[in-house]
């Protein structure tokens, strides 16, 4: 019988996921990111780019067994398909490596661990939630936020925002949502108060200070 819960952690750029999964951090809340995940696919003779080679071609691979990024690259943007079939292929890697974890930490005591994952929805990794968490915050204050945080102009931005998923899915598809329009101060007191309405307790440490 399963002994911890499974939160999954997402929202739109510059909505503020990675500054909810660090206040969860501080608060001594397991937190698995998937983005840390990816990285370690990437490295020599894994088997994801083995099978990144099988598909594409194993001369993305290069003599030193690293990848090729610019090779795949340009295969990956040929057509439709193609793209479709690279984003397809990291999302089975990225939920084992997070199971393993997920198991690691379980058996470490945690029993809620955070699954911090900008496309949850887009790799299906909702379905083994015991709950979704959803950050979200107003286009125009995550348009600030982005082109500040990554130094890019508010039509790069604004092409980003298109090409993921809209708010409204987000807020229809999650079990709770919470509003970042404020500070960090606000943003945990909002966060744990969603959690812990859900699952309790939650316990929170003193002195905390927004950064």
């Amino acid at each position: 019988m399963k002994r911890y819960k499974i939160i999954g952690l997402t929202g739109q750029s510059g909505a503020g996921k990675s500054t909810a999964a660090r206040l969860l951090e501080e608060n001594n809340v397991c937190v698995i990111n998937a983005d840390a995940l990816t990285a370690q696919l990437y490295q020599p003779d894994s088997p994801y780019l083995k099978t990144l080679a099988s598909v594409f071609g194993s001369d993305i691979i290069n003599q030193d067994r690293t990848l090729n990024r610019q090779a795949l690259a340009q295969r990956a943007v040929r057509s439709t398909e193609s793209t479709s079939t690279l984003k397809s292929l990291v999302h089975p890697f990225v939920l084992s490596l997070f199971l393993q974890r997920a198991k690691s930490a379980a058996l470490s005591g945690a029993d809620i661990i955070v699954f911090d994952a900008p496309q949850l929805f887009e790799s299906n990794a909702d379905v083994f939630c015991d709950a979704v968490v959803s950050v979200v915050a107003d286009r125009k204050i995550r348009l600030e936020r982005i082109c500040l945080r990554d130094k890019i102009t508010e039509q790069q931005a604004i092409q980003r925002f298109n090409a993921q998923l809209s708010e409204k899915f987000f807020r229809e598809n999650s079990d709770l949502v919470v509003e970042n329009n404020g500070s960090a101060e606000e943003l945990r007191k909002s966060l744990f108060a969603a959690l812990s309405s859900f699952i309790k307790p939650i316990e929170l440490t003193s002195g905390f200070a927004p950064s």
